[in-house]
């Protein structure tokens, strides 16, 4: 499995206030992320890349960020599937990213 790490995150935080926590789980990490922020922002604000592409392996990160390129998707830990660009992260949320395996 490919890491996600904080210090190749790929978006940074510059002002931020008033908004809640909220915890979620990525491919087995406990991760905090702040009520508001897309799946894509959550993820993306912890590591360089959202998942890893069946086809080739490569790392992607979004395309459109607007749910239109399907480049974005991601699973819950159940296997239902997602748009990261597109859900807003929530509290206990459990994401798999294809880090491990297609998504």
């Amino acid at each position: 499995m490919k890491p996600i790490t904080k210090s190749g995150a790929l978006l940074h935080r510059v002002a931020e206030g008033g908004r809640t926590p909220v915890s979620f789980v990525l491919n087995g990490q406990p991760l905090k992320a702040l009520a508001g922020d897309t799946v894509l922002t959550a993820v993306l604000t912890h590591g360089a890349q959202l998942r890893f592409s069946e086809f080739s392996g490569e790392a992607r990160a979004g395309f459109c960020l607007m749910g239109a390129c399907q480049d974005c998707w991601v699973a819950t830990e159940s296997g239902q599937r997602l748009r990261a660009c597109g859900t807003f992260i929530e509290e206990g949320m459990r994401l798999v990213t294809g880090a491990e395996g297609p998504v």
